[in-house]
């Protein structure tokens, strides 16, 4: 992912800043929102996960182990994935969010190619004061977590490794 080989593990921001990997919107309907998505921009196709146990473990929810479920559908669109987040089972942010804020954007991701360099991108924005807000694993490669970026930078912030649309589909829309 580094144009220019290793970089100094002081260096946490990479040169030119995160990519950014994916944006992911929170909808109360993921079948109604692929049909809209679709037909107002022509995304697609999108891959449908239901995450859960076992794929879906170590969920933790403001520090705490909690039990959460969501169902997510991810599409490119150009280098960036679009990611639609129904929550299922359990309390969750995206649960809190739907509350708060109702339907609509609610992460960027700036998922990091290595889990040395998840680690790294954790302590720096903790540094800058934003914790875990929650946080799972999917699988043995995926690890996620959202950070409480909302106060510094107005947007919730996702990062770890991997991403889901690598994953075998639970089925495809459309």
């Amino acid at each position: 992912m580094h144009p220019h080989g290793e970089h100094s593990t002081e260096m946490v921001v990479p040169a030119g800043g995160f990519p950014i990997s994916q944006i992911a919107i929170v909808v109360r309907d993921i079948d109604e929102a692929l049909e809209r998505y679709h037909r107002a921009l022509g995304w697609g196709p999108w891959n449908v996960y239901e995450h859960k146990p076992p794929a879906l473990h170590h969920t933790f929810l403001h520090g705490k182990p909690t039990h959460f479920t969501m169902i997510g559908a991810e599409t490119h669109v150009g280098p960036i994935v679009v990611e639609l987040l129904q929550p299922d089972e359990g309390p969750s942010i995206y649960k809190e969010w739907l509350d708060a804020h109702g339907e609509g954007l609610h992460h960027i991701a700036v998922m990091r190619p290595t889990p040395a360099e998840s680690d790294a991108t954790q302590q720096h924005f903790d540094d800058l004061g934003a914790k875990i807000l929650m946080e799972g694993r999917i699988g043995e490669t995926i690890r996620f977590y959202y950070l409480d970026t909302e106060p510094l930078l107005k947007v919730i912030f996702e990062s770890g490794t991997g991403h889901a649309v690598d994953l075998k589909p639970s089925r495809v829309y459309p």
